[in-house]
């Protein structure tokens, strides 16, 4: 499912407006990314949390030059759902 038949499903189930549909749903993503860009988690009841993992400073190799470097800290942005929705997806066949 892309963006656009998200935004389809919503506005034939609301008879809201595409245009209005688009505007809310990107605005919605928006707030997200700028939420977990600041370090701050998101938490939607009974669908999950986006995330901010922090990854440690490791080693790893080059193998082409056969050499180590250095991989700094850094964090990453991740969804955990709630478990009422990974029980939904698991009825499905």
């Amino acid at each position: 499912m892309t963006k656009a038949d998200i935004v389809n499903e919503i506005s034939k189930n609301t008879g809201v407006e595409k245009v209005i549909v688009q505007k809310t749903v990107e605005a919605f993503m928006e707030s997200i990314k700028d939420s977990l860009a600041d370090g701050t988690n998101v938490y939607l009841r009974g669908f999950g949390s986006f995330i901010v993992k922090k990854r440690a400073e490791k080693t790893a190799r080059n193998i082409s030059k056969n050499t180590t470097i250095k991989i700094p800290a850094h964090n990453i942005p991740a969804f955990k759902p709630a478990k009422t929705f990974v029980g939904d997806v698991k009825k499905v066949k």
